[in-house]
């Protein structure tokens, strides 16, 4: 039978979001539907919104989701309908050959992110007789959607639905790219370019992993100053800066590495965090956009440099989303503290405006009863 369900819709690259009603089908084998609570503001979204990063359009927005399981289709076995769950961006199918061996991250059924198509072929949102995809196969910026089992992740009861959303991927992308990608350790130092919501959890992370030197760059005071309630033992405005600390503190053995989270990826973040990086340095790019690694082989060869891209941080859903959010139970991490404002869903596109103006770490949507 489906339903009606009101949902942020991009229809085309650079225009903004639009509220209306859509169309949702009712689950099907293997897939759930999920009345959400709240999604986050992440600024892949808005790299989407901008054509920064190819989407099939139309699209139901959001990808970083927690709510309740109001339906299941034949054959689902992970959650059952009133349990709340978090939904990651990237399924974990659990047999493919990469969740067999422990990079869930990787998982095959994460292949249609970005046309929202399920595995064979259908959708799920429907506007006037048009197929709308959600968002990596989610569709968070809609009141409900239906989704596969394999992105759901059951979380216990009294966690936030806000809180809850942001370990979808903002969290895990950051705190796993300082945890899994890069591998810190102890009496390590670590600089972080870019303390937004991504960042701020690389923080997190590096910190937690015993890191004496955590080093943010961000134009952003704002950002600056919350970075250092996330961690932060040093902060600049300039990426100069941070690398004449650096030579300083280390007696010029320079940052064992160098983690990109920057909002826009481009040249030249790329090569200052190369340059700060001493021998056997690693630097992580986990931020999206167009730059490119330009750098003499000599550079990588001599020092032993490694460069190493990152999706969800490493982590494993499964495994990772329940840790972080038991961490945040024990107070040993900040999620709380990310959420600088609330917003409606018809305030998306000042929500995204708010985030670009420097003025957020992390927005939240939270949905109205429906």
């Amino acid at each position: 039978m489906g339903m009606t369900t009101r949902a942020a819709i991009c229809r085309e690259p650079g225009t903004p979001w639009e509220i209306t009603d859509v169309e949702l089908d009712d689950p099907r084998a293997n897939e759930v539907r999920i009345r959400f609570h709240a999604a986050g503001l992440c600024h892949s979204d808005d790299h989407i919104q901008k054509g920064d990063a190819r989407m099939r359009m139309p699209v139901v927005g959001g990808h970083e989701g927690a709510g309740v399981v109001e339906a299941v289709g034949a054959g689902v076995t992970r959650v059952a309908v009133g349990d709340h769950v978090v939904c990651s961006f990237i399924p974990a199918c659990g047999r493919c050959r990469y969740c067999s061996t422990a990079r869930q991250n990787l998982c095959d059924a994460g292949k249609n992110a970005a046309t929202g198509e399920f595995p064979d072929g259908s959708f799920r949102f429907h506007l006037d007789g048009e197929d709308l995809g959600g968002l990596c196969v989610l569709g968070t910026f809609s009141q409900h959607a239906v989704v596969s089992e394999f992105s759901c992740i059951p979380i216990p009861d009294d966690i936030p639905f806000d809180v809850a959303s942001l370990v979808g991927c903002g969290v895990p992308t950051g705190w796993g790219s300082a945890v899994h990608a890069a591998g810190v350790r102890a009496g390590q130092t670590v600089v972080v370019y870019g303390s937004g919501g991504v960042g701020a959890n690389a923080v997190q992370g590096a910190r937690y992993a015993g890191a004496k030197n955590v080093v943010v760059v961000d134009p952003v005071e704002f950002k600056r100053d919350m970075a250092k309630v996330f961690g932060a033992t040093h902060t600049f405005a300039t990426a100069a800066e941070a690398h004449e600390f650096v030579v300083e503190t280390t007696w010029g053995e320079l940052a064992d590495h160098a983690i990109i989270t920057v909002g826009v990826l481009h040249d030249e973040v790329i090569e200052r965090a190369l340059q700060v990086v001493g021998k056997a340095g690693q630097v992580t790019i986990t931020a999206v956009g167009n730059g490119t690694v330009k750098a003499p082989s000599g550079m990588l060869i001599g020092y032993q440099r490694r460069v190493q891209g990152a999706i969800f941080g490493g982590c494993n859903p499964l495994h990772d989303v329940p840790r972080l959010l038991g961490l945040y139970r024990s107070g040993d991490l900040k999620l709380d503290e990310l959420i600088t404002r609330r917003y409606r869903l018809d305030e998306v596109n000042q929500g995204y405006q708010d985030m670009l103006d420097g003025k957020n770490v992390r927005g939240v949507i939270v949905h109205e009863d429906a």
